[in-house]
């Protein structure tokens, strides 16, 4: 399989879990929600995406197998110690994202994190697996080691969310102007279903890509 890839970096995981911790970062391009172009966004499926997934920039490219781009995601490895991890995210990772792929970073040692809409299904292998939903999709990835919902969405509100596949579940203020409003909003709705907790992405609150 061919994989076209947006960009590959170093950086610490800014939300969740996991947040804190070092990871490559393998951002695949395209989505199934989105096409990524400012043109479309009034007509997407998912409108309020923050991330740029078109095309592949300098530290992307396109890999003709996926020999190539495992060497690739290990070579932007940095750390001196522990177990290598790396977080597949996008768009939508799991448009490309294949056993091939897993096998080959499993025997490089690599932990494999993945970040998805939930709309495929996920493919084994996966060591970390977080899940965001978002409304007017078909939700078919129900299971998993973290939901987060970016609230709010008003046709998938918190209360109307299964969380009993998950061992962490994430409410993360919608960005853009209102921030703030969101992030007052996040924070009362936890408090009142404590299912839920708080996340805050903090890559941004660090300045760190």
């Amino acid at each position: 399989m061919n994989y076209t890839v947006k960009e590959v970096f170093y950086t610490l995981q800014g939300e969740g879990a996991q947040a804190g911790r070092a990871a490559v970062f393998c951002r695949f391009s395209g989505c199934n929600l989105w096409s990524g172009r400012e043109a479309d966004r009034d007509r997407a499926i998912c409108r309020f995406c923050d991330t740029d997934f078109v095309g592949t920039g300098p530290d992307g490219g396109k890999f003709a197998d996926a020999g190539a781009l495992a060497a690739h995601i290990r070579a932007g490895w940095r750390g001196q110690g522990g177990t290598p991890y790396v977080v597949f995210t996008g768009g939508e990772p799991l448009l490309q994202l294949d056993a091939a792929l897993i096998t080959a970073l499993h025997r490089l040692g690599f932990e494999i994190g993945v970040e998805t809409n939930g709309t495929l299904p996920a493919p084994d292998g996966i060591d970390w697996l977080c899940v965001s939903p978002k409304a007017g999709t078909d939700w078919v990835q129900r299971r998993g080691d973290e939901i987060k919902l970016v609230y709010p969405q008003p046709a998938l509100l918190p209360d109307t969310v299964a969380t009993d596949g998950f061992t962490h579940a994430w409410l993360q203020p919608m960005d853009g102007p209102a921030r703030t409003e969101h992030t007052r909003a996040a924070i009362a709705a936890c408090l009142t279903d404590p299912r839920w907790r708080l996340s805050v992405q903090t890559h941004k609150i660090t300045g760190i890509r």
